[in-house]
């Protein structure tokens, strides 16, 4: 599901946020839940474990004959923004997001050229991209490897993803990296993954309409990272960001957003005009300065 926060920006010297009032889009649902009755849930990566089996000598291009074949293991890092739906424990798919690796041992592809080999993630690409998944650099998006021909399996007792048969396929950028541009889409490996998942919002639909939407807490008790009681709501990611109309210094925005609770109590998600609506605080930051644009880090707006 995805919720969609209705914002003004008021323009002075600086921008500033107004009111926020809170609206969901069913336009990310299956077809399948448009007039179904159960519980939805949007569920993101609470831990996981990547495998990539790479060939490094036709990778490097050595001129061996014989295979070798380097084991890479990843942990996912907790709370990754990789998320998919999950209806009546079924399995409807994964949405656009993204699961940052952390290696677990040092590689030789680290003497590679391309970005570095320490901050990948696997990303969820949206469709009409040719590929459903790719892995990148972190900071710099650059493309090692494009995912095909993998396969989802979803077990809802133990609330665990798996990814399986994924052929890794030198991705151009790489390629051109490598000086041998004529290898892109050439298969260098494997890759698979299994993570266990936690949901980050509980619908509850009846014949296609939302009657209830929960977003559970994720910490079960107050602690270091949750060391007051409460809710506590944080946007993993933007998805999307609309102008709707603009009235001398306000402009009227729509912000597609995923969320989760980062708190150790569930929050009630109700539509307007209920009065037990919730309010969520924002603010707005931008990188400014320079040539690039990228010498301070500036706040420019809050609601």
């Amino acid at each position: 599901m995805l919720k969609i926060i209705l914002t003004f920006f008021v323009l002075p010297l600086v921008l500033l946020f107004g009111p926020a009032a809170t609206g969901w889009s069913n336009s990310e649902q299956p077809a399948a839940e448009s007039h179904a009755s159960g519980m939805l849930q949007k569920m993101i990566v609470q831990n996981g474990i990547v495998t990539m089996s790479l060939d490094v000598d036709q990778l490097s291009a050595d001129g061996s004959l014989a295979a070798k074949i380097e084991q890479l293991h990843f942990n996912v890092a907790g709370n990754s923004f990789f998320s998919v739906l999950v209806f009546n424990d079924l399995l409807r798919g994964p949405e656009q997001g993204s699961m940052t690796l952390i290696p677990q041992q040092p590689t030789v592809l680290s003497s590679l050229p391309g970005p570095s080999w320490n901050r990948l993630l696997l990303e969820k690409l949206p469709s009409g991209e040719g590929f459903d998944l790719a892995v990148r650099d972190a900071k710099t998006g650059f493309t090692f490897f494009n995912v095909q021909g993998h396969q989802y399996d979803y077990d809802a007792t133990g609330q665990l993803l798996t990814v399986t048969g994924g052929k890794l396929l030198l991705s151009k950028e790489f390629a051109r990296a490598l000086g041998r541009p004529s290898d892109a889409d050439s298969m260098m490996g494997r890759i698979s993954f299994g993570a266990v998942m936690q949901p980050i919002e509980i619908t509850q639909l009846a014949n296609g309409e939302t009657k209830t939407m929960v977003m559970p807490p994720l910490r079960g008790s107050a602690g270091p990272d949750a060391p007051v009681p409460g809710p506590d709501v944080i946007v993993g990611v933007i998805e999307d960001v609309e102008q709707f109309g603009s009235t001398q210094t306000q402009v009227g925005l729509a912000i597609g957003t995923d969320s989760c609770n980062n708190g150790n109590q569930p929050i009630d998600w109700f539509a307007l005009n209920n009065t037990d609506h919730p309010y969520v605080p924002q603010n707005l930051y931008r990188m400014s300065g320079g040539a690039l644009n990228n010498e301070r880090f500036e706040q420019v707006g809050q609601s």
